[in-house]
């Protein structure tokens, strides 16, 4: 692994999910904030473009439900025009270096795309790919000036919206390296099952340091 051939992939690193104030708050995110912080460092002191996802959603996403039942609904959260659909101080991309695509665009600015070095993909689905039809497009568009043989994974939820991009990632022929304690899950289901098979499909679980490390000692 080198800066030269890795991207960041940075799941829903938003307040709503990492501060304990949160509209869906993942229990102990916080914890790893120093982590995330240092990975966000990492990716600039060495120029690796970051994917940056996020959930963004109106009072009409399929997610949204005033009776959840916390697998396939939730309660409010990350809604459009809140404090909540922010990224946290760790991760929050320079507004000078970012390019933003919304799942309503039906387009790419590839001039735009291409000077950013923070791409933000706005969601609305657990799946980035399902939740934005622009997110093929801007993995195609990063290839065409990086030939991208890693992608290095971290966020929240582990057991929801990142599962859903490794699995996506993972059909797409992407090498995935999972940053384990720079993710959270949801408490109340088992996250060895879904670690077993990431192992078996090819899945690197790493850590912080040990990607910080891989990144200097190639580039």
């Amino acid at each position: 692994m080198n800066a030269k051939d890795t991207i960041f992939f940075n799941i829903d690193t938003q307040k709503d999910f990492l501060n304990s104030d949160g509209a869906l708050y993942v229990k102990d995110a916080e914890l790893i904030k120093p982590e995330l912080l240092r990975l966000t460092e990492i990716a600039d002191q060495n120029n690796i473009k970051v994917i940056n996802t996020a959930d963004f959603h109106t009072d009409q996403s399929k997610e949204i439900s005033e009776t959840p039942d916390f697998v396939n609904t939730f309660p409010k959260h990350c809604m459009i025009g809140s404090d909540g659909t922010v990224f946290i101080e760790e991760t929050i991309p320079f507004a000078t270096d970012s390019y933003i695509i919304h799942y309503t665009d039906s387009k790419i600015d590839e001039k735009q795309f291409n000077f950013a070095r923070n791409i933000i993909i706005f969601k609305d689905a657990f799946d980035v790919f399902a939740g934005n039809k622009l997110t093929d497009d801007a993995l195609v568009l990063i290839q065409k000036d990086i030939i991208v043989e890693n992608i290095v994974v971290y966020g929240v939820a582990t057991n929801i919206c990142v599962a859903f991009a490794i699995d996506g990632l993972l059909k797409r022929k992407f090498k995935v390296f999972l940053v384990m304690d720079a993710i959270k899950g949801l408490p109340g289901s088992s996250l060895e099952d879904l670690y077993v098979k990431w192992l078996d499909q090819g899945v690197i679980l790493t850590t912080t340091k040990q990607i910080e490390k891989m990144i200097c000692l190639n580039g």
